[in-house]
């Protein structure tokens, strides 16, 4: 099944996510429940925020449980171990940092790199989308 083209925004309700992925909103919020990957952000008035990457992590969800027919925790284990390779993989290409100076801060490289990832991705389809002056 192809995947639905995401809108270029940064954050989804829980309602225009549920569309996108083709389930309910009660079965988004088990799906939380179920995977600790899965975090959204609250507004002030508690309302679920979605980002780009929680999206496509639930399509992922989706497609593991829905077509693939993976149980809940094999489901699990397999984005934990693929969670594992992606991050060995960033591992490797990460340069050594010293960390022993007297100013040294504890840096998570991993959610660091995520971030940045992400932010290239909405910056590229973004500039995708506008059309060129010529």
């Amino acid at each position: 099944m192809p995947q639905p083209v995401l809108p270029n925004k940064l954050y989804f309700r829980i309602g225009e996510v549920a569309k996108l992925v083709g389930v309910k909103p009660y079965v988004l919020r088990y799906w939380e429940t179920e995977f600790p990957i899965l975090r959204p952000g609250k507004t002030p008035s508690h309302h679920r925020l979605y980002r780009r990457r929680d999206v496509e992590t639930l399509l992922e969800i989706k497609d593991l449980l829905y077509e693939q027919g993976f149980t809940i925790a094999g489901a699990k284990k397999k984005l934990r171990d693929s969670e594992m390779v992606e991050a060995t993989e960033m591992a490797l290409s990460l340069p050594v940092v010293d960390s022993s100076g007297p100013h040294a801060q504890p840096c998570d490289h991993l959610q660091l790199l995520r971030s940045i990832r992400e932010d290239l991705r909405t910056l590229h389809s973004m500039l995708s989308s506008v059309e060129s002056p010529h």
